[in-house]
Parts: C-alpha cells; sequence; structure tokens
C-alpha cells in the first residue's frame, strides 16, 4: 500500500491518494480543494482511480470533486447526515470565506458504520464518529486510520460549528482511542502521528480534556 499526500487550498487540508499496489488500483480521500493539482498527482501515480472518499462534507474536503470528476468519472461516497453541507453549507461556507468553489454533483454511495470498502485488495472499515460534523466518518484498516478532522497530531477537530457537537465528538474520541496504539492516524490537516502517541500526549484523546469547550 501507498499514501500519496498533497496539501491544498487556503485551509491548507490533505488530501489522500491511497494506491494498492499490487492491483494499481486507488481510491482519493477528501480532494478538498487545486483539482487540477490533484488530477496531475492521480495521473503521476499511474494507478487506476476508482472512487473518491469522504470524511466528510466541509467546504476545504470537497472542493475539488467537480475538476476531479471532470476527468474521472467514479464515484462520491459520503455519509448521508453530511448531505447538507455537500448540498447547500459548504457553498455558503465559500462566499463567507471569500474562497473559489464549484458545486460537485453527487454524492453517489452512501457510507454507513460499519461498512467494508474496498482498493484493490486493501479493505477499509468505515467507523461514524461524529461531532466535528454530523456525517463524520474514519476508514479505519492496513494499520491506518484516515479520520478526517475528527483528531490531529496534539489536538482534535473545531465542534464550534454549524451542526458540530462537542458531546458526540467526546464520545467519537472515545471510540478511536480504542484501535490499536500502531495506527498511523492520516487527520485532514497537519502531519501524520499514532494513536498510541496521542494517547501519552493528546489530553483530548486521552480523557484528560473534553470537547465540550472548543
Amino acid at each position: 500500500m501507498r499514501i500519496d499526500v498533497r496539501t491544498v487550498g487556503p485551509f491548507q487540508e490533505n488530501c489522500y491518494l491511497v494506491v494498492d499496489e499490487e492491483t494499481n488500483r486507488a481510491v482519493l480521500i477528501d480532494p478538498g480543494a487545486d483539482g487540477e493539482e490533484l488530477v496531475r498527482m492521480v495521473r503521476a501515480s499511474g494507478a487506476t482511480l476508482e472512487a473518491i472518499w469522504l470524511t466528510h462534507a466541509h467546504v476545504d474536503h470537497i472542493g475539488g470533486i467537480a475538476e476531479m470528476r471532470r476527468h474521472f468519472d467514479v464515484p462520491v461516497h459520503l455519509h448521508p447526515l453530511d448531505l447538507p453541507f455537500y448540498t447547500q453549507l459548504s457553498a455558503r461556507a465559500a462566499e463567507v470565506y471569500g474562497v473559489p468553489f464549484e458545486q460537485p454533483e453527487g454524492p453517489h454511495e452512501e457510507l454507513a458504520e460499519g461498512n467494508v470498502l474496498s482498493c484493490g485488495k486493501l479493505r477499509f472499515t468505515v467507523m461514524h464518529v461524529p461531532g466535528h460534523a454530523p456525517g463524520l466518518v474514519s476508514f479505519n484498516g492496513e494499520g491506518v486510520a484516515l479520520c478526517g478532522d475528527l483528531l490531529f497530531a496534539g489536538s482534535i477537530g473545531r465542534t464550534d460549528l454549524p451542526l458540530s457537537n462537542p458531546f458526540h465528538m467526546d464520545a467519537s474520541l472515545e471510540r478511536f482511542g480504542q484501535l490499536p496504539a500502531g495506527t498511523i492516524v492520516y487527520p485532514g490537516h497537519g502531519g501524520e502521528t499514532t494513536i498510541g502517541e496521542e494517547l501519552r500526549s493528546n489530553p483530548f484523546l486521552a480523557g484528560r480534556a473534553r470537547a465540550l469547550k472548543r
């Protein structure tokens, strides 16, 4: 397995290309902006793109979808609780922040807790982890967790945004912290980390702090 990352857009969001090197199949996770750059990344990989998976549908995670789908006719997977962002709220947020945004078509496939998704021979299980967004999910498998804005190195996602819920965030973090300590965490912003490192050093994952005041 190979995971390539591009940090895109004014919000410095991480877009991940997950490639099964045995079958040369790939999925793109959270194409948030700079669609042309992401198209070049996929083409340079030499892999066949099979799908776009979304951890959630905030504006900084979906802004590159329209450009991607002009080049790759692949389905977009999203948890239905984030449809309000995908269809309306992210476009409004783009206006507020003054960032370019093209409304994408779709989504095409619904994600749900416990779904097992394939990328070639790789397998990832969907974990629904609401809090930062109602439909936030993490894609867990093959020793990694691609968790969007649930957990960052040393911090967590905001819970003061529209439709965020700090109580749900605390419950999601408690579940997420039960993954194996060696699990490599690929977050929506910032560098990668591990569950074990965050349990040692991140007060939110270790239970020494709560999301309620964020």
